[in-house]
């Protein structure tokens, strides 16, 4: 019974976190018809973020001490981070949100990619089969069933987007940083992002201001769900059903934010588009699972 529990527990956090997460539009949207640019939503969530993350940390009494060592890579993974945030946000004023966010999922994939090309992970089969259905899927999205064209700069800038995010994973798991907590980790990657965009915009002296007292709702919950909500519900899921599971359920942020494009946003959705959003998340889940299995039956020869 007490099983059951935690893997309902499991998926029910993994799935909200996901979730959480494809609500970047809903909240970005409103603040770039209000006049925002994408620099200026971004200062204002991650500076918020940076603020409720120091404060859980604090409520939990965790450290935010630094070694020496440790300073480089978190100001590197920082410009990774908010290169990653930047150019999925500037993407949103080329296409629609939805089909950015689909398009941005690939990045367990070129995870893979690089790992085989400057790690010596093996490229199997699976690895290749994943990559040529990402590739048709995303081919699918791009070519309108109307004969029109997506934004090649808007392919670009999330490619881009999905290309520094994979980079941030792959620099989280393979550097001195491995073994920091998830909350002091995201913390100094925020904070240091926060200065990209601060610099950017000319220390400050650029950022727009936010019209009326109720648009503030928009920053507050892109700081507090797709970053503080979506990190503590996944790190719960993955104590719950494991990583794997966790990280399939990741599939719900795309579908999350193109079931927000069409409904709140009147973004279109064609037959085609629907084919091309499954194939990339088909290509995701078989990356996922199938390192999962690879995992599996090295663990049962290296017993016997």
């Amino acid at each position: 019974m007490g099983t059951n529990t935690s893997t309902i527990k499991g998926f029910a956090y993994g799935a909200l976190a996901a979730a959480s997460y494809g609500l970047n539009p809903l909240f970005t949207l409103p603040l770039y018809k209000a006049g925002l640019s994408p620099d200026s939503v971004l200062f204002y969530r991650y500076g918020l973020a940076a603020v409720m993350l120091f404060i859980l940390m604090k409520i939990k009494h965790q450290s935010l001490a630094l070694r020496k060592a440790e300073i480089l890579p978190l100001i590197i993974l920082g410009l990774l981070f908010a290169v990653s945030s930047l150019t999925l946000f500037m993407s949103y004023n080329f296409m629609d949100a939805g089909i950015a966010s689909t398009i941005l999922f690939v990045y367990p994939v070129m995870v893979a990619v690089i790992m085989a090309a400057f790690f010596h992970e093996k490229l199997t089969l699976l690895t290749l089969s994943s990559i040529t259905l990402a590739f048709v899927g995303i081919s699918l999205l791009y070519q309108g069933e109307d004969g029109q064209t997506l934004s090649l700069a808007g392919i670009i800038l999330v490619l881009v987007s999905s290309l520094t995010y994979a980079v941030y994973i792959i620099g989280v798991n393979r550097s001195v940083l491995r073994d920091m907590s998830t909350a002091k980790l995201t913390f100094y990657a925020v904070l240091f992002g926060w200065g990209v965009f601060f610099v950017r915009l000319r220390f400050g002296m650029q950022l727009a201001p936010i019209p009326e007292p109720v648009l503030w709702i928009n920053p507050i919950c892109l700081a507090l769900f797709p970053t503080i909500i979506s990190l503590i519900f996944m790190t719960k899921s993955i104590h719950y059903i494991g990583s794997t599971p966790a990280a399939i359920l990741g599939a719900l942020e795309p579908l999350t934010a193109v079931c927000i494009g069409v409904a709140v946003f009147g973004e279109r959705i064609t037959p085609r588009i629907v084919t091309g959003i499954i194939m990339i998340l088909i290509a995701v889940t078989l990356i996922i699972v199938g390192k999962s299995l690879i995992h599996t039956i090295q663990v049962h020869v290296l017993r016997k």
